[in-house]
């Protein structure tokens, strides 16, 4: 979780840069940290995609036990919604999370995120057969579904619940089946990470595991590239540009992949944060994606605590972080009721 937000914050201010713009304005090797932000001392911004990352982890806390993940998490993600509409709590927010105002910061949210939740609004809309386009913005494949889909591979569910969990609710925003797709297979290879396996073989099984399934093409052939790209030699961001700029799922994923898996050889954290950032293209989202990854396979000791303590949120992100364990790992809930009250209501 802090990792993410970390690349996310190192990721924002550069987002909509080119590889040449970043370079003529910072220098050949790019940001080599967080960039001064627009209040002196103030915490470095974290985007939507951290945002959305814990809604995503306050939904899975909020899901009574058994039911179906899917309606939960559409209405976590519809008080993410709220967030983005309104500039602070009101007083009747719902739960713990949203009554945080740093959370109401609108820094280029998704489209797809921000469309495809004003239908759910409008009623439940289910995911639909996996290798089939769902039902909301099914021609969308863009990068929201995957840098929100952490938590899923966090919570200890296991290989065949964090993939299945993941890609229904993707498809709550996102219908492509490379989209939904992505964030399974993202869930499937933090999930393994956590249960002991080696980051490469993680994303070999992954592989395996998609080509079996309709549809995936797309997200097989961008973490081929990413483990073949990942051969060529020492890493630099025109290599890494070789698997794309990281708008769509699939290419934001394997951007990711491609840098943790620096880290892993060379257990240099923070090449591998920077190296996620500094490129042309969704500089905030492989960020975040890359971050998540590189923490779920290093832990937080292997964090640059300098970083780590100027994250905007890093205390709230620390709670949920807890939360997960405590809720999942130890089945003790008896201290998060008050933060997280399961939602019974399980559609409108």
């Amino acid at each position: 979780m802090l990792g993410g937000a970390i690349g996310d914050a190192l990721g924002w201010p550069i987002e909509f840069l080119s590889l040449e713009q970043i370079r003529t304005r910072y220098g050949a090797a790019g940001i080599t940290g967080f960039l001064p932000g627009p209040v002196p001392e103030a915490p470095q911004q974290i985007t939507d995609d951290t945002q959305m990352t814990l809604f995503t982890a306050e939904g899975l806390l909020r899901c009574p036990p058994g039911a179906d993940a899917a309606p939960v998490l559409r209405r976590a993600y519809l008080r993410w919604w709220d967030t983005q509409r309104q500039d602070r709590p009101g007083p009747d927010a719902d739960g713990w999370l949203a009554g945080h105002r740093f959370l109401y910061a609108m820094r280029s949210p998704g489209n797809a995120c921000m469309t495809g939740l004003r239908r759910q609004a409008d009623g439940y809309q289910p995911a639909l057969e996996f290798g089939e386009p769902g039902p909301v913005n099914p021609k969308s494949k863009g990068c929201g579904t995957v840098m929100r889909s952490a938590p899923f591979g966090l919570a200890g569910f296991g290989p065949d619940r964090a993939f299945h969990s993941a890609m229904r609710c993707a498809q709550l925003t996102h219908g492509h089946p490379t989209a939904y797709l992505a964030a399974g297979a993202f869930a499937l290879i933090i999930d393994a990470v956590l249960a002991g396996a080696d980051l490469p073989i993680a994303v070999r099984d992954t592989i395996a595991r998609l080509a079996t399934m309709p549809a995936s093409a797309e997200t097989v052939t961008a973490l081929t590239s990413a483990l073949a790209i990942a051969h060529l030699g020492d890493p630099t961001p025109e290599r890494l540009q070789l698997i794309g700029a990281g708008w769509t799922a699939e290419e934001c994923l394997a951007i990711a992949v491609y840098c943790a898996l620096h880290t892993y050889r060379t257990a240099d954290i923070r090449a591998g944060l920077l190296l996620s950032v500094n490129h042309s293209g969704d500089s905030d989202s492989t960020g975040a994606v890359a971050g998540n990854l590189i923490g779920a396979a290093h832990g937080l000791n292997a964090l640059p605590m300098d970083w780590v303590a100027v994250v905007e949120g890093r205390d709230e992100l620390f709670q949920v972080a807890d939360d997960l364990v405590l809720n999942f790992f130890y089945n003790d809930r008896t201290t998060l009721a008050d933060r997280y009250p399961l939602d019974t209501v399980l559609g409108d």
